[in-house]
């Protein structure tokens, strides 16, 4: 593979590379590259993660050296699963079950937990050195990155460690690039403003899309809405299970939450059906979006792009009914290897019940 064919598939389906000149310039050194992304065990696997997920099957296919941190004390810090550190643990290995259940081969992916990083003295010594070289204040503004909002660090001091963390994971790793939803931007751009100042490796950022909740924006007016809002309001959430698909519902129960989710007519933006199929369907090279509709409403529709959905959406030729019947139909589909994954894995389902439990109870 060529170092086009290589950037292409490390830069499609994202929304920002920081930058992508930079990364070109690694790639055509010829050197090993290494990639990660640090994932908060934080409960049950849904389709948002899948984006990121997919774009690790392309960073692994490129041939990056990738890692995926189970950022266990990061989800501690961050009161998941009332910090319940066993728990925590065990949301981590489910989330490689999913990625493994998705084709992301556990021998192609070197998996770290936070708990091996922080047991090094020189890891406290790099956080030292971030938290020296930054502002109370650019900490506070990088909350954000935890679903958490400035504020909130008044009241739990812990908060303000974590964007030191995620810088430290990316310089005690040694990375090229971070992956991450563009929730994550503000710690990745805090790892390289950082870099400079220590005379550290500047670590190239790729930033997929997020995939809005389920129920929309409510209220708000999409105008008003910027990308940080949406990352800690309006992105889809495990912590709200009817706001969000998992990777392991049922096809009755995916047919019924899609039939149910926010899709107005002739709009894309933040519609997350829209979203749905253009991060997660059409990101399948060769992927058609079979629309069945009776004669009289135009009979079926065969759509081979995502642009040619859009045009088709936004000139309102393809109703909202019509397009949910087929997305739901389509994601099952998609989504049909990770449910026989945790059928025919007893260990796997077996995890994945437990955590059910445990996110019904807490």
């Amino acid at each position: 593979m060529d170092v086009e064919e290589r950037l292409k598939l490390i830069t499609r389906n994202t929304v920002e590379v920081v930058t992508v000149e930079e990364l070109r310039e690694k790639l055509e050194s010829g050197e090993k590259l290494k990639g990660y992304i640090g994932f908060e065990p934080s409960g049950l696997f849904h389709i948002g993660w899948l984006v990121w997920a997919f774009k690790v099957k392309d960073m692994v296919e490129a041939g990056i050296d990738f890692y995926l941190l189970a950022a266990t004390w990061h989800a501690w810090i961050n009161d998941k699963f009332g910090g319940n550190m066993e728990l925590i643990r065990k949301a981590a290995r489910h989330v490689v079950d999913v990625l493994e259940a998705i084709g992301v081969e556990r021998s192609k992916v070197k998996v770290v937990d936070a708990e091996d990083l922080v047991s090094d003295k020189e890891y406290w010594a790099i956080l030292l050195k971030v938290a020296k070289s930054n502002t109370l204040a650019r900490m506070k503004r990088a909350l954000t990155i935890m679903g958490r909002r400035a504020e909130e660090a008044e009241l739990d001091f812990s908060k303000l460690i974590y964007p030191a963390m995620q810088v430290t994971d990316i310089f005690y790793l040694d990375l090229d690039i971070a992956l991450g939803g563009i929730d994550q931007r503000k710690a990745h751009m805090l790892a390289r403003d950082t870099a400079e100042k220590l005379g550290r490796k500047k670590v190239i950022a790729v930033h997929t899309p997020l995939i809005t909740s389920l129920q929309g924006l409510g209220r708000m007016n999409p105008d008003q809405v910027d990308e940080e809002t949406h990352a800690v309001e309006f992105k889809m959430s495990k912590s709200k299970p009817e706001t969000a698909l998992f990777v392991y519902d049922p096809p009755e129960e995916i047919e019924r939450k899609i039939l149910r989710a926010y899709c107005p007519a002739r709009i894309v933006r933040y519609n997350p059906i829209i979203e749905i199929n253009k991060y997660l369907l059409f990101s399948r090279p060769g992927f058609k979006l079979v629309v069945e509709r009776p004669e009289k409403y135009g009979g079926t529709v065969v759509i081979e792009s995502y642009e040619e959905l859009e045009k088709l959406y936004v000139e309102g030729k393809l109703h909202p009914l019509d397009l949910k019947k087929a997305t739901a139909k389509a994601l099952i589909e998609l989504l049909e290897p990770v449910r026989r994954y945790f059928e025919s894995n007893r260990e796997a389902r077996e995890l994945l019940e437990e955590l059910k439990k445990a996110t019904v109870t807490r």
